[in-house]
């Protein structure tokens, strides 16, 4: 972490959730099309934590002496959040803080080996809400519509682990189980 390069931070294994790694979205309609994702970090991963809470001040040092006209603002939004008290009636979040970043180009997405993935698909089906990766990001100061803060940039990440998906989809078999198709007719046909 240099004073004039990125500031850059690499987590530990984190949990991946509202993954947009692939295909750009506008969270809210009229907004600028990003790829994101939230991050959420163990309040035991006392490493990660420090290293945030390092990128910040040294992010906010510089926004004091590049954006802000020497000094810190009053309400400087920060992008550390504390998922107890931010999303009380969310398992996924508690006992965990985390962080959300963003980008306008694709994030890299490797396997466990630091592969890229072949393919946007393969990408899509191997890292996912749920799953857990290790994530690059980058921290710097804003100042944009009267909003002033540090920000989260999404580098890239790396997958860790599998993990229970954190989505409200549900899979072919639950929504089509008791359905049964022509080939399966006919399979029964055959062994009557």
């Amino acid at each position: 972490m240099s004073n004039n390069g990125p500031i850059l931070v690499t987590t530990g294994k984190v949990r991946l959730s509202y993954a947009h790694l692939t295909e750009a979205v506008a969270l809210q309609e009229g907004q600028e099309k990003k790829f994101s994702a939230s991050f959420i970090i163990p309040k035991s991963d006392k490493k990660t934590l420090e290293k945030i809470a390092t990128a910040i001040k040294m992010a906010t040092q510089r926004g004091i002496e590049t954006k802000w006209g020497g000094k810190k603002p009053p309400k400087l939004k920060l992008p550390l959040r504390n998922g107890d008290e931010e999303r009380p009636d969310d398992e996924a979040y508690a006992d965990s803080y985390f962080i959300n970043g963003n980008c306008k180009s694709r994030p890299f997405i490797v396997d466990e080996k630091k592969h890229e993935y072949i393919s946007i698909e393969a990408a899509d089906e191997h890292v996912y809400s749920g799953c857990y990766v290790y994530a690059n990001l980058s921290f710097y100061p804003f100042d944009a519509a009267g909003n002033r803060g540090v920000a989260c940039g999404l580098n890239g990440v790396m997958k860790a682990g599998d993990g229970e998906a954190l989505s409200s989809r549900v899979s072919v078999e639950t929504a089509f189980g008791d359905i049964k198709t022509e080939e399966e007719d006919d399979l029964d046909d055959l062994l009557r």
